[in-house]
């Protein structure tokens, strides 16, 4: 049987061009900037986003903390959302490694940052506050597109506030696959710029982190403080780079999977769904939580995982197909059918 996993985009398993690539890469030690194949995927992602320099680091969470660090000096501040990955899920890292004092706001229903709430939060230039120094964007939200006029919008605010301007774009791919723009359009407007490969976009390991020359620079001193040399990493580094070659526009697969998931869901009574609100790869569903967990349990003995909970995340992804959409709508009819009874 095989498995439908849903949790999240994180479980996808490398392809076989992937693979290919993974065993044919050529390797040397990448903390000494000889790994040719290291070198190739953050010349590429640095190409693709339009920015100076990359550096390539084994996981999302670390290539925020990267840009965090290199933005910010010890009580310094970075203003966020209240549901930002780099405030919520990443530990507090840059708290308990950097002395930054994270200034997190509640995000608008579009997932952005409403700016003059932004501007009311910047604090005095006052030896009481901490020094306002960043301002820290997430694209996708919650799957959630960030408009391009607010980019622009949010960017000339940085500049006249003197902040910097980073994006968590752990996501970045599925918002440009959205809007039919390269991802450039978006990242042209920030300082620093994460990107996961682990993700939607398939490969097994590794974010690269994109910005100036300068700011990489000091990314890669912090890499190296944090442990995330990683010597021969010109295997992993090859999964990228197919990543980026070649499975960017199939993202639009997994936004039309998503939005079939969230039509055929809505036709259920004990499911709260709203297909519309469906913009990239992402489902949130709403249910009574005493359903939840038999839900889950009953999905699970189909091969299909999930998350239970009062409101559900479903995330679509490279390893679920249209049939796989189909065998899942039906095992959730089929679960509230004989529960109705």
């Amino acid at each position: 049987m095989k498995t439908i996993d849903l949790r999240s985009d994180t479980v996808t398993r490398p392809t076989a061009a992937m693979r290919a690539a993974m065993a044919a890469a050529e390797v040397g030690d990448d903390v000494y900037g000889e790994d040719p194949t290291v070198n190739r995927l953050e010349a590429l992602a640095a190409q693709i986003t339009g920015t100076e320099a990359a550096i390539f680091a084994p996981s999302g969470t670390q290539a925020n903390l990267l840009g965090l660090l290199s933005h910010c000096e010890r009580g310094d501040e970075y203003i966020v959302g209240q549901q930002a990955h780099t405030y919520k899920f990443e530990g507090g890292g840059a708290a308990v490694l950097g002395s930054i004092q994270p200034q997190p706001l509640e995000y608008e229903a579009d997932g952005s940052l409403n700016l003059n709430s932004v501007a009311r939060a910047i604090k005095p230039d006052d030896p009481h506050f901490a020094h306002t120094r960043l301002l820290c964007l997430e694209n996708t939200q919650a799957g959630r597109v960030l408009p391009l006029d607010y980019l622009e919008h949010a960017a000339r605010f940085a500049r006249e506030h003197r902040l910097g301007l980073h994006l968590d774009g752990a996501r970045v791919f599925n918002a440009a696959v959205k809007f039919s723009v390269p991802v450039h359009m978006i990242t042209q407007h920030f300082d620093s710029i994460s990107i996961c490969l682990s993700k939607g976009l398939g490969a097994p390991v590794g974010s690269v982190l994109c910005g100036s020359t300068e700011l990489i620079n000091k990314a890669r001193r912090w890499r190296k403080v944090l442990g995330g040399g990683m010597r021969q990493a010109g295997i992993l580094a090859a999964a990228g780079i197919v990543a980026l070659n070649d499975h960017v526009d199939r993202l639009a697969d997994d936004h039309a999977n998503a939005k079939s998931l969230a039509l055929g869901l809505a036709d259920i009574d004990e499911l709260s769904v709203d297909p519309q609100s469906v913009q990239t790869n992402m489902v949130f569903v709403s249910l009574d939580q005493d359903s939840a967990v038999g839900l889950q349990e009953h999905l699970k003995r189909q091969g299909i995982l999930i998350r239970a909970g009062a409101t559900m995340r479903l995330v679509t992804h490279l390893d679920v197909s249209a049939d796989d959409i189909r065998t899942v709508i039906g095992q959730l009819k089929q679960f509230f059918a004989k529960t109705a009874h």
